[in-house]
C-alpha cells in the first residue's frame, strides 16, 4: 500500500465519492485503501485525512461502485420532486418507530438524536440511506440529501439544492454552517443555526432566509480550508447588505469543521468567544454627488456603515 494515486473525476474517492483532495492505493477499480480528506475513521493520516482500509491484499472486496449500485439504480428510477416531501415524512415516521438506529447514527456523527430530529432526518430502508431534507427559504422541501452507511452522500434525482433548516429557528441571531451535521453540532450547543448544501451553495436561499428572518447578527462558520473560507467570505459579502452585523469564524486551530471542533471538546462559550472576537464586516456605500464648481462635475462620496 505504498503507492498512492490522486483521485480524479474518472476515479473518485472510494469513500466519499468526490474527485479531489483524496488518494487511494491499489487498482482503480478495486482499491485496497484510501486516505479520505472528508470522511473520518479511527486512524488519522497526518494532514491528508483519514485512512480507510478497504481490503487486505489478496482478499476479495466489493468496490464502492458495486456496493452503491442498488441505491443509485433506485434513485434513478424515482419520479421527479412530487413525491420527495412524502418520502421524507415516511422516513421520519420510520425513525420514530425505530429510535435505536437514529441514536446509533447520531453517536457515530458525534451529535445528538434531538438535533437530527429537529433537522427532519429520517431513514429509507429501500434506499438503505439516511434522508436529510433540503428546503427553500420559506421552509418548503425541495430536495433530499442521502447519506449512506459508507459516508457517501447523494441527492435524490428530481430534487433541487436547498438549505438544512431545523424546526424552531428565530430571527435573533443566525449561524450558518456548511452541511447538516455541522448545523446539528451547533444546535447541540444551543445556537440557532442552518446548514448550506456546500461551501458555495445555497446563496439565493440564504439571501431569502435572512431577508425573511431579519436576524440581528449573522455568523458564517467556515470550514478550515481554502474552499470553506472563500465560500464563507463570498456569502458574507452578499449578506452584509441585509444585516448590520455579519461575521465569519472558523474552528479552533487543528479542527477542520464545527462537528470536529465539538468532538474535540468545544463548548458554547468557546464558540461565543470566537464570535465576539471576529470583526464585523463593514459595508462601504459609494454614491455620486453632483456639485457645481465652474461647471457641472461629479464627486464620489463613500460612507462606511
Amino acid at each position: 500500500m505504498s503507492d498512492w494515486t490522486r483521485v480524479s473525476k474518472t476515479h473518485p474517492c472510494p469513500v466519499c465519492g468526490r474527485p479531489d483532495w483524496c488518494i487511494f492505493a491499489g487498482p482503480a477499480d478495486n482499491p485496497t485503501a484510501a486516505i479520505c480528506a472528508r470522511v473520518e475513521s479511527g486512524k488519522r493520516a497526518g494532514e491528508a485525512g483519514w485512512l480507510h482500509v478497504l481490503r487486505d491484499c489478496g482478499a476479495t472486496w466489493a468496490p464502492w461502485r458495486r456496493t452503491l449500485r442498488k441505491a443509485v439504480d433506485f434513485i434513478a428510477s424515482q419520479p421527479a420532486a412530487a413525491g420527495i416531501a412524502a418520502e421524507c415524512a415516511a422516513g421520519v415516521r420510520w425513525a420514530v418507530d425505530h429510535p435505536e438506529p437514529l441514536e446509533r447514527f447520531a453517536v457515530g456523527l458525534g451529535v445528538s438524536p434531538e438535533s437530527l430530529r429537529r433537522l427532519g432526518v429520517g431513514y429509507s430502508p429501500d434506499r438503505q440511506a439516511w434522508l436529510f431534507p433540503m428546503t427553500d427559504a420559506a421552509g418548503n422541501i425541495c430536495g433530499v440529501r442521502l447519506r449512506l452507511s459508507s459516508g457517501r452522500k447523494l441527492s435524490i434525482r428530481g430534487g433541487k439544492e436547498g438549505l438544512f433548516i431545523p424546526a424552531g429557528i428565530d430571527g435573533g441571531r443566525l449561524l450558518i454552517t456548511e452541511g447538516p451535521t455541522d448545523c446539528a453540532a451547533l444546535l447541540d450547543l444551543g445556537f440557532c443555526a442552518v446548514g448550506r448544501p456546500s461551501c458555495s451553495g445555497g446563496v439565493a436561499h440564504l439571501v431569502g432566509l435572512v431577508g425573511r428572518l431579519k436576524p440581528g447578527r449573522v455568523v458564517l462558520v467556515a470550514d478550515a480550508d481554502g474552499p470553506g473560507r472563500a465560500g464563507a467570505q463570498a456569502l458574507a459579502e452578499r449578506l452584509r447588505a441585509l444585516c448590520g452585523d455579519v461575521r465569519v469564524i472558523e474552528p479552533a486551530p487543528g479542527q477542520k469543521d464545527m462537528r470536529q471542533w465539538k468532538a474535540a471538546g468545544a463548548t458554547r462559550a468557546d464558540v461565543q468567544s470566537a464570535i465576539d472576537a471576529a470583526p464585523r464586516l463593514q459595508l462601504n456605500v459609494t454614491s455620486n454627488i453632483r456639485t457645481r464648481k465652474k461647471g457641472r462635475t461629479w464627486k464620489a462620496a463613500t460612507a462606511t456603515a
